[in-house]
């Protein structure tokens, strides 16, 4: 899906200002997605640390075109706009890795790798396939995460009585030609997996009872399928639920009063943005300790609240330690048994991608009645 597609206004501004002048200062190159970095963030890491560096970012629209940087730079290595590092969605990971478009990160450097949640160092430790390997090398930093939730129309559901709270409301007669779903097969097959008791990553789908029943049931209900243009008819109110990512929905919530947003009560899938190191680039220490000041509880809070998007930090972190804001905050720090419940995308090998792309074309194919 596409996501954190808004701009924070005076972030790019301050960033450039960041950049400007000063060459004789260390300089650290990033390539972030917009909004990746907030303003306030990156002139803290700046003023903390002595010699006071640059941080020159340089912001793209989407996370596939932070990947074909990577690509373009393995093939013109001496590339003079080559970044030290580069935030990657974790769905482009493995074929990051098996690409060798980017190299190896060592923990043993960053102070405040012990205090990510274990989870999220698994889901960085890989062989050199891309596949997930507990004696595997660390290949990303999680950065930040958000998840696949509920967003809906708060006035059309008050005259309906009742307020989603899980992926089986999906499928009430009431909906019929009112949502929109991702135009993602591990999506919509993943939360049709999620109402029937299953993981997002399960792969042996004919032996899954009913599934295709229900994504025949699931795709009458749908007035559209869009992974980057289905929050207009949500404001619109042409439809009335849509199914999207925290990252897109949670800037929403500041301008319409009408949409409320909710993580489904039996899990959701998970995503994750990491920062990464071009294979043809050399090591920098400043890289280093800009993941380790991202890395800071103290720091944690602020990103998630500033980003829109949780630092994976807070997850571990005690309540009484989280201002209000996060705290009761259910799409930046869900409840720990939803969370416990909710599913990272891991890879598929070739015959689970093809299961899911043959239902997926067969599902879509079938005439509503």
């Amino acid at each position: 899906m596409k996501r954190r597609s808004l701009l924070l206004g005076a972030a790019t501004l301050t960033l450039s200002q960041l950049a400007a002048g000063c060459e004789s200062k260390p300089t650290l190159k990033i390539r972030s997605l917009k909004n990746g970095i907030p303003a306030q963030l990156a002139s803290k890491f700046s003023r903390d640390l002595q010699p006071s560096p640059v941080l020159q970012v340089t912001q793209e629209a989407q996370l596939k075109e932070l990947f074909a940087l990577l690509q373009k730079w393995k093939r013109t290595p001496a590339a003079k706009n080559q970044a030290d590092l580069v935030m990657l969605g974790d769905y482009w990971l493995t074929v990051a890795i098996r690409q060798k478009l980017i190299q190896p990160i060592d923990p043993a450097t960053i102070n405040n790798w012990s205090k990510l949640p274990e989870r999220w160092q698994k889901l960085v430790r890989r062989n050199d396939d891309g596949q997930l390997d507990a004696k595997g090398q660390v290949w990303a930093a999680p950065y930040r995460w958000g998840s696949t939730v509920i967003a809906y129309r708060t006035d059309k559901f008050k005259a309906l009585g009742w307020t989603p709270t899980d992926w089986s409301d999906l499928w009430r007669v009431e909906l019929r030609d009112r949502i929109s779903l991702p135009d993602s097969a591990r999506e919509v097959i993943g939360l049709t997996l999620k109402k029937l008791g299953k993981s997002y990553n399960t792969q042996q789908l004919d032996q899954v009872p009913n599934l295709k029943k229900e994504l025949a049931n699931l795709h009458g209900q749908a007035k559209l399928y869009s992974s980057d243009s289905y929050l207009q008819p949500l404001i619109l109110g042409d439809t009335w639920l849509a199914v999207g990512s925290s990252g897109d929905v949670l800037p929403l919530l500041q301008t319409q009063s009408d949409i409320a947003v909710v993580i489904p009560a039996s899990g959701t899938a998970l995503w994750t943005d990491l920062w990464v190191q071009p294979a043809s680039g050399k090591p920098v220490s400043l890289a280093e300790k800009w993941i380790n000041f991202c890395l800071q509880p103290q720091i944690a809070p602020q990103l998630s609240l500033l980003a829109k998007a949780s630092s994976p930090i807070i997850v571990g972190m005690k309540p009484e330690d989280l201002p209000a804001d996060v705290r009761s905050n259910s799409v930046l720090l869900p409840e720990a048994k939803i969370l416990a419940a909710s599913d990272f995308l891991l890879p598929f090998g070739d015959a689970g991608i093809a299961q899911y792309r043959s239902l997926w074309q067969e599902i879509r194919q079938v005439v509503k009645g």
